[in-house]
């Protein structure tokens, strides 16, 4: 599985007309091949900043099925007008994840010591 990772600033105003028109647009992604989940986080600190988190199954279904199709088209026509600036996009692997990797048993860390 790949993590897509999209860094998505909004021109300022505009944060709503944008959730609207991600939301409409979530069932592009989904409907597409390889596509496993759909997310957008909103940052509190820069609330015209937005992570869009993306599960696929290969990376070839996100760069060559999906950016090559109607739904991404249609994505970027419902959300662009919104953007600030084009997306930063990255790819991300899963090394650890506490859902799926199991805590080892040992003592716990009562406290942490940072000498300098």
């Amino acid at each position: 599985m790949i993590k897509e990772l999209a860094e998505i600033d909004i021109k300022p105003g505009h944060e709503q007309a944008f959730e609207d028109a991600a939301r409409q647009a979530m069932r592009l992604f989904l409907g597409s091949q390889g596509c496993l989940a759909f997310r957008i986080h909103r940052s509190i600190e820069q609330p015209s900043r937005y992570r869009m988190f993306v599960e696929w199954e290969t990376i070839e279904d996100h760069m060559v099925e999906f950016r090559n199709s109607d739904a991404f088209l249609t994505w970027r026509k419902l959300c662009g007008p919104h953007f600030q600036s084009p997306p930063r996009v990255e790819h991300l692997q899963i090394i650890i994840d506490s859902d799926r990797d199991p805590v080892e048993p040992g003592p716990a860390i009562e406290r942490l010591v940072i000498e300098g």
